[in-house]
């Protein structure tokens, strides 16, 4: 099958790789500007930006898809990629994290006659973490399980019925990037599955998704970096491992700002009801115990600003050789889920 892609980040590169290795052929890819970062603030291309290039398929990459755009280069790079999409022979569109919303009018170009219409993959339960974040969003609130859902876009936010779903364990000591990864494989084997199915039986069952048990994932904001030590040792866990590797769940030791990259459960035994809560109580084998809210938290793996990723008890040792006991700063800028 002829496919037109739309992804920016590695998520979408993996299922583009599936996507071409299963035979099919990617005739037109759009992906997010060239972003600066790292270090010296360089423009770098998209991994999506990269294969393309790679395997020589052409890229558009415009700023905005709305034709009807205030800001007059967002509408002339919106108009062009329209022109583009009109004129290009193709059977179906895959999106994945693009990045950017698709109006009404570019699904409706994917759904001319002869087309199969516009496909996502998405990293959740749906209807259960519709929107931006759903990976992280479901770790911070505890679930036991997520999954991938390979849904038929329509106007709405990840509103559309599904086509196929697969779900997945959480476990107790995931994050984001390691559920991420996971993923990632599970949503590039049900997108190839899909189109292979597609290009076969020229037809897919699809499932109108449950009106209840909605949620919503928004977007991950550096804000939510700091750690509150009041909430529960169990919440501070979903919210470090949620925030590994963006934005990286923070704690202020003495004014120096703490990157808490790892973290579990302490014994039931480690607990001082009496103490407040940021107050270190001691080290274990590689971490160290800090009193929350409710319960005590194991910290495993800690980074201390322009340094590498250590062992918390060796990143603490020499600010824990005091007569004073050191607590973290207490904030509570929390949320609920």
């Amino acid at each position: 099958m002829k496919i037109v892609f739309a992804g920016t980040p590695e998520f979408a590169a993996q299922a583009m790789r599936a996507i071409h290795d299963a035979g099919h052929e990617i005739v037109l890819v759009l992906t997010q500007p060239d972003r600066r970062a790292g270090r010296g603030m360089h423009l770098q291309a998209s991994p999506v930006k990269t294969f393309a290039l790679e395997h020589h398929i052409p890229v558009l990459q415009p700023i905005s898809l709305r034709r009807n755009s205030l800001e007059a280069q967002k509408q002339l790079e919106a108009k062009e990629a329209y022109q583009q999409l009109l004129t290009t022979d193709f059977d179906a569109m895959v999106v994945v994290a693009y990045g950017l919303i698709l109006p009404q009018e570019i699904l409706d170009v994917a759904q001319q006659s002869g087309r199969y219409g516009c496909f996502n993959i998405h990293a959740s339960l749906l209807p259960r973490w519709r929107g931006a974040a759903p990976i992280q969003r479901a770790i911070e609130a505890g679930d036991s399980q997520t999954g991938v859902c390979i849904m038929k876009m329509d106007a709405g936010l990840d509103t559309g019925d599904t086509v196929l779903v697969e779900d997945l364990d959480i476990a107790a000591n995931e994050t984001s990037a390691t559920l991420h990864d996971r993923l990632a494989v599970m949503g590039a084997k049900l997108i190839v599955q899909t189109l292979n199915t597609l290009e076969k039986e020229k037809m897919l069952q699809t499932t109108p998704q449950n009106s209840e048990g909605v949620t919503y994932a928004e977007k991950i904001l550096k804000s939510e970096a700091e750690i509150d030590w009041t909430l529960s040792a169990q919440e501070i866990d979903y919210r470090i491992r949620a925030f590994n590797p963006f934005p990286g769940a923070t704690g202020a030791l003495n004014d120096i700002p703490l990157k808490c990259w790892s973290s579990r459960l302490s014994p039931p035994n480690v607990n001082d009801k009496t103490s407040e809560p940021g107050k270190i109580l001691g080290f274990s084998e590689d971490g160290v115990y800090i009193q929350c809210g409710k319960g005590t938290l194991e910290i495993l793996e800690m980074q201390r600003p322009g340094g590498k990723k250590m062992s918390a008890k060796m990143c603490l040792q020499s600010l824990l050789d005091q007569e004073n006991p050191l607590r973290f700063q207490v904030t509570t800028q929390s949320k609920s889920i």
